[in-house]
């Protein structure tokens, strides 16, 4: 039998733009675990530092995501160019 594709996200704050990878369960001590398949695909090592990003649509997280460290600090610095290059 062929592996279906997981279904498409509907996301709430926006467009659909993802897909479902896997569910996971957060513990009593609110850790989570990311599954081998993920993180072998995503690329993530041990000891990786991964930024939590929340988004929120009318006072609630609708969201959320992770990011590399690296790709945020460029966001970052792309972010404040233009206040940088104003002063």
């Amino acid at each position: 039998m062929a592996k279906e594709d997981p279904p498409k996200m509907i996301d709430p704050c926006g467009p659909p733009c993802c897909r479902i990878e896997s569910i996971v369960t957060v513990d009593e001590r609110g850790q989570m675990v990311l599954p081998k398949e993920v993180r072998e695909r995503a690329g993530i090592k041990p000891g990786e530092k991964l930024a939590l990003v929340l988004m929120e649509k009318d006072g609630q997280v609708c969201c959320m995501a992770l990011l590399r460290t690296q790709a945020l600090s460029g966001m970052v610095r792309e972010f404040l160019r233009p206040v940088v290059e104003q002063t």
